[in-house]
This record gives C-alpha cells, structure tokens and sequence, in this order.
C-alpha cells in the first residue's frame, strides 16, 4: 500500500485570524453602514430644502413638540404629562425648537409632488401648464433653461416601454479589445441611411467603469456586434464591480453566446 505524503493546511497566526476577521466583518458593516449614511444625508438634505418653506408655527418639529415634550411655561397636554413632573429635563429627544424629525421634509415633498401630479393630470391642471409653458417660452434665458431640464426630466422619468434591448459586446477602443455594452435600438433616419453599405446599423450606449451613468453612444454596424445572454442587470452589476463580481457561477464560466451571421 502506497502512502501518499500530504502537506498539512498551514495553520493561521492570531494576527492572520483577526485580519480575516476584520475584512470579513468590513465587507459586511461597510455596504450597510454607506447605506444608511446616504439615507441619512439625502434625507437631511431634503429636509433642509423643504422645510424653510413651511411657515414655523406649522412645522412638524413644533406640532410634535407640542405633543411630547414639557414646556415649563405651558400646562400639560398631549402625552406631556407622563413626565410633566420635570419640565427642566425633558426627554432626550425633546430640543429647543421642538422635535428634530428627520424625514419630515421627505413626507412632505412626496404629498407635495404627488398632489401638483394629480392636478397636472387634470383638465384644469393641463391648462394651466400649458400656458405657463407659453410664457416660458416667451423669456430668453429661462426658455432655454427649463427646455433642458424639462427634456431631462422626462428621460429619466418617463413611463415608457422604452429600454435597453440587451448586452452585447462590442470592440472598443480598438480592434481585439472588447467592451460591454447596452443595444438602445436600431438606428434610423439620417444616420441609418449614411450608411448603405451596411444591411442594419445599432446604436449600443457604451457605459464606464465603475459609474455607468456616463458613457459614450456608437453606431455599430449589427454585423461587429456580440449578443450576450446575460440580463441588462447582471451586465450593469460587472460593469460597476470592474469585472470582480459575476453575476453567477454559469457566467464566470462561460456563458454559450449568440454569435452574430457571418
């Protein structure tokens, strides 16, 4: 009987355990904790933006307040009077100008911004929407202003069927290098027909790495385009994680592919 020699897996230091612990842990807290940090800043922002705008005596902070927390030069109501007893040391959450309520100017920019949606959609809403558009239109500079950001809006925004088709690969910069890509639609209209040589032409959005937000937009000939199998999703989580994340096991292996005609 033969005996095979094996090596021994080498045992881990105390230092190498509590660093493999630390990046296990970091890998862990760090997406949770820069979660809840932007949560917090973005809603503290909004907050800032909105509240100003609501006279004092009807902001929430002082509505609460009213509610909970004791003033000494005020009779108890509400639920004050749980500890109405001390009114020189009032809850922790009580302040000076009421309750600090974060999250409140969120609320109410969404009740805001859905009831001015409601009213746009009506026939009163339209016209008056209309009109007020004629009259930007009639200013120089805020025409050009309010077109722009009008034109953003409702790219970003709209309710469309309109999206990308699929993933696809495409060679960028140059030729035998490959860069993912996102199909927007075929082209049409002048630039579809600057080029007659070839059968159908695509344009393909070109995201970067690690902010596919930003990109370029090139007019592929179909014929120099790789279909990928792979969802819209899983090509965007490659892109943003620079190739490190997969989206699963089959893709880190090799997806089969749609080659394109000859």
């Amino acid at each position: 009987m033969n005996e095979q020699n094996s090596t021994p897996p080498k045992k881990r230091g105390l230092i190498g355990g509590l660093r493999a612990s630390f990046l296990t842990g970091l890998v862990v807290v760090l997406p949770i904790g820069l979660t809840l940090y932007l949560i917090w800043t973005v809603t503290g922002w909004i907050d800032g933006f909105v509240l100003p705008f609501i006279p004092e005596r009807f902001q929430p902070s002082e509505w609460f307040g009213y509610w909970f927390c004791p003033s000494p030069n005020e009779s108890a109501g509400g639920v004050r009077w749980f500890w109405a007893s001390d009114p020189e040391k009032p809850p922790f959450f009580c302040k000076d100008n009421g309750i600090n309520l974060r999250g409140t100017g969120v609320i109410i920019f969404l009740i805001f911004t859905i009831l001015m949606g409601w009213i746009a959609r009506g026939l009163i809403g339209r016209s008056f929407l209309h009109w007020a558009e004629r009259l930007v239109d009639r200013t120089p500079v805020v025409r050009s202003i309010y077109s722009g950001i009008k034109q953003i809006a409702e790219t970003v925004f709209a309710q469309t069927d309109q999206n990308f088709e699929k993933a696809c690969l495409v060679e960028y910069p140059k030729e035998g290098i490959w860069a993912i890509g996102f199909i927007s639609t075929k082209a049409k209209g002048e630039i579809a027909a600057r080029f007659p040589e070839h059968e159908e032409m695509l344009s393909v959005f070109l995201p970067t790495t690690p902010n596919p937000t930003s990109g370029f937009l090139l007019f592929v000939p179909s014929t120099d385009v790789r279909m990928l199998d792979m969802k819209i999703e899983d090509a965007a989580k490659l892109i943003i994680s620079a190739g490190l994340v997969y989206p699963n096991g089959k893709d880190k292996d090799g997806v089969p592919v749609t080659q394109p005609a000859p």
